[in-house]
């Protein structure tokens, strides 16, 4: 069994009573566990041992004391994280939106294709682009850039509305009789 031994850090309980009130008024997962980190600190645990403790990494336990140490309770708090830059720039989006309103594939190359697809919208991508993204990353392409994926409908263009209606009206008698 391991033993145990607390090197408590006394004077700080101001501030562990404000963490304390952070950690129970938080909804973020992420800010409880940063606001934990900092309470096991005060009360003298080690940085590995609240790396194991916590399911985080040493370094990571040392940048939030360090933060807290600094800041206070606003320096726990996280910053935007703008993600991975995105492949297609603003140009290349705004062509990608024209091309996708304006044109059908096969106005752009994809002989007997009528309809857009995610598929041949990633394949004409890395024609013009010479830039690859997997189905899913062109699915939030897309999302982004406000263009929604339906399935086409067809409407026949010799379809004689009054026999339509008359079918409707002898369908709907149909379905009402036992």
């Amino acid at each position: 069994m391991e033993t145990l031994i607390l090197n408590k850090i006394d004077g700080h309980e101001k501030e562990i009573e404000e963490l304390r009130c952070a950690l129970k008024e938080t909804k973020s997962i992420r800010m409880h566990k940063r606001y934990s980190v900092i309470l096991r600190h005060f009360e003298g645990f080690t940085n590995k041992r609240i790396a194991e403790m916590e399911g985080l990494e040493p370094h990571a336990v040392g940048t939030y004391i360090k933060n807290y140490n600094k800041s206070g309770v606003s320096g726990l708090e996280m910053k935007f994280s703008p993600g991975a830059k995105r492949k297609l720039n603003t140009e290349q989006q705004n062509q990608l939106v024209e091309i996708i309103i304006n044109k059908t594939p096969d106005e752009v190359g994809f002989e007997g294709r009528k309809n857009w697809t995610i598929e041949l919208i990633r394949q004409w991508t890395i024609s013009q682009f010479d830039i690859e993204l997997c189905h899913s990353a062109m699915s939030i392409v897309l999302r982004r850039l406000n263009l929604s994926y339906t399935r086409p409908t067809y409407v026949l263009a010799k379809a004689d509305k009054e026999k339509q209606e008359d079918f409707k009206k002898d369908f709907e008698a149909l379905k009402k009789t036992p």
